[in-house]
């Protein structure tokens, strides 16, 4: 509990009462949301309701992590730039060292990869990803436009499943959503926050977004290292990820796995574990980092790419603070992103068969497990924690009834 002595409006105090979110905070971004509303809104009175909704639209609209998006906002408007730092250090946390924690396991113990705990989180992640499709389709993909977009993006993706593809299906999108959707017209209403940000700030941090973007892939092909090539490839799907945490899993894998950083068991085991940990899915780059081949291997590696797959989403909030109200009201802009939704959608369902299913489904025992799971998460409506939990268990025991 945050100290009462510490002033309200101060970073620490900040840090405190968002530590307290990172550690209880499971169910994903639209739970955080609704944590987030009940902490800021109706308890503490950070701000109204009408300011709360007009920051989780903007979040909702750029891309990156929206709910830590929404607690970098709020620890923005509260106490600065120092205030937002510390939102998302408490917020962040506590889910990266426990994935850091378990990769570290992973690496001085190599036989966990076989181990059948570890594939009943494989099997879990088939789970989480198909449940991610079937949200989103409902809610990115209402009319045949949209959902004909998702299809194309996904058969694009299959026939030429590379990080480039990725980049390409997305802007693509973005082009046909912006002359061909039309949407109906929403009025916006006058935005009610002030942020502690000029348009001159505004514009240093989209330069300082799109120069990683830029100046990454050259360092990256110019040095041929895995450094380069991981923080490229991690700031690169930290960068472009609309929709939902879920979709930086394919940006992530075709970043990882196939330079050889990490194989398919692996990643996927941690992807599993990191719907079983409070805070946002995002730090699961924070496990590829500690896990990974490379020179930083380790605490320092996750640290890094922790660092790395967040920096675009700081940056580019920093960025549309100061001009929110006209980008929202502009049409183009609306469409183009209901366009970019939509191909997400394609992008994770690609995904959710190579590398989600083809890694994790060998058999009649891991398609029941699956199924299991998804119709728990889905239509049981159980947290994704207990059915992680008890994917690792029936995954052990299938492992036990296979020898």
């Amino acid at each position: 509990m945050p100290d009462p002595a510490v002033r309200s409006d101060s970073p620490w105090h900040v840090f405190l009462v968002f530590l307290r979110l990172g550690l209880t905070s499971f169910g994903g971004p639209v739970a955080h949301l609704g944590y987030f509303r009940t902490e800021f809104v109706e308890r503490r009175r950070w701000l109204d309701d009408r300011a709360y909704a007009d920051l989780v639209a903007l979040c909702q609209f750029l891309p990156g992590p929206a709910s830590s998006q929404v607690g970098m906002g709020l620890g923005l408007g509260r106490a600065g730039g120092w205030g937002m730092l510390a939102a998302w250090a408490g917020f962040t946390l506590p889910s990266a060292l426990a994935l850091i924690a378990l990769a570290e396991l992973v690496v001085h113990q190599p036989a966990l990869a076989a181990a059948g705990w570890v594939h009943g989180l494989k099997v879990a992640a088939v789970a989480i990803v198909a449940q991610a499709v079937w949200g989103m389709a409902r809610t990115l993909c209402p009319d045949r436009q949209r959902a004909a977009l998702a299809i194309v993006a996904a058969l694009v993706l299959l026939a030429w499943p590379a990080a480039l593809a990725q980049v390409l299906v997305i802007a693509a999108a973005a082009l046909v959503g912006r002359w061909l959707l039309r949407l109906p017209a929403v009025a916006a209403a006058p935005a009610p926050q002030r942020w502690p940000l000029s348009h001159r700030a505004g514009v240093l941090a989209m330069v300082l977004f799109l120069l990683p973007l830029a100046l990454l892939p050259w360092w990256a092909a110019a040095s041929g290292t895995p450094t380069a090539a991981l923080v490229d490839g991690v700031y690169r799907a930290g960068a472009l990820v609309f929709g939902g945490g879920h979709v930086v899993l394919p940006l992530l894998q075709a970043s990882v796995v196939p330079a050889g950083a990490l194989g398919n068991a692996e990643f996927l085991a941690g992807y599993g574990a990191a719907q079983a940990v409070p805070g946002p899915l995002f730090t699961f780059a924070a496990y590829l980092g500690a896990a990974a081949h490379w020179p930083w291997q380790g605490w320092t590696g996750g640290l890094l790419l922790l660092l790395a797959i967040f920096a675009p989403a700081a940056l580019v909030l920093l960025a549309a603070l100061p001009f929110w109200q006209t980008l929202r009201e502009r049409p183009g802009v609306q469409a183009a992103l209901a366009g970019v939704n939509a191909a997400v959608v394609g992008v994770l369902l690609a995904a959710l068969y190579d590398p989600v299913w083809t890694s994790a489904v060998h058999g009649r025992g891991d398609f029941a497990l699956a199924l299991a799971a998804f119709g728990l998460l889905v239509f049981g409506r159980c947290s994704p924690v207990w059915v992680v939990a008890l994917a690792a268990v029936a995954g052990q025991a299938l492992g036990w009834m296979a020898r």
